[in-house]
């Protein structure tokens, strides 16, 4: 099994080798199951499946506290079915700091909280990089916004304080993305 570190967890990285489908829908259960124990209603939980577990996607769920709009997904792990794990892992693990007193209802939500545009946003950061649309390598990503940075510094004779704040925010869009 492989180590990976998400949201600030390290665990094991469960490879699902068969019954792949069968296996999307138990994750997705256990995402439901963990969002309930904090009082999110079923009916505000949204996570797709893919029709083919094995196909290489992204997993994501989607969810409603307190009338925020909550989002968390993960494509580094390849195929969709160990996407969907990630995101059972990481939340299941947020939901039980939650539970256990180690984070606040308010730290959950602002961890979570996203814009319905996020995708696209995430997307528009990547362009502003000059990385291809599926970078997911962050330490590539961290290099490439260092170069821009510090090529468009204000403090620079070529520096371009619009463009500058742009590479920012698209940084740290990533990063959130990625972390």
């Amino acid at each position: 099994m492989t180590a990976i570190k998400v949201k600030g967890y390290e665990f094991e990285l469960f490879r699902v080798k068969d019954s792949f489908n069968r296996r999307a829908v138990q994750f997705m259960n256990q995402t439901i199951e963990s969002l309930k124990k904090i009082g999110v209603h079923e009916d505000h939980i949204e996570i797709e499946l893919e029709a083919f577990a094995l196909k290489k996607a992204p997993a994501s769920a989607l969810w409603f506290v307190d009338g925020h709009r909550m989002y968390f997904s993960y494509d580094l792990a390849g195929k969709f079915v160990d996407n969907l794990y990630v995101v059972s892992k990481v939340i299941s693990l947020e939901v039980a700091a939650v539970i256990n007193g180690q984070k606040t209802m308010q730290d959950f939500i602002s961890e979570f909280s996203e814009d319905e545009n996020i995708e696209e946003v995430r997307k528009k950061a990547r362009e502003t990089l000059g990385l291809d649309k599926d970078t997911n390598d962050f330490e590539l990503i961290d290099k490439k916004y260092k170069e821009l940075a510090k090529e468009h510094h204000p403090d620079k004779d070529t520096g371009n304080l619009h463009l500058f704040k742009e590479i920012n925010h698209a940084h740290k869009v990533l990063k959130r993305e990625l972390k």
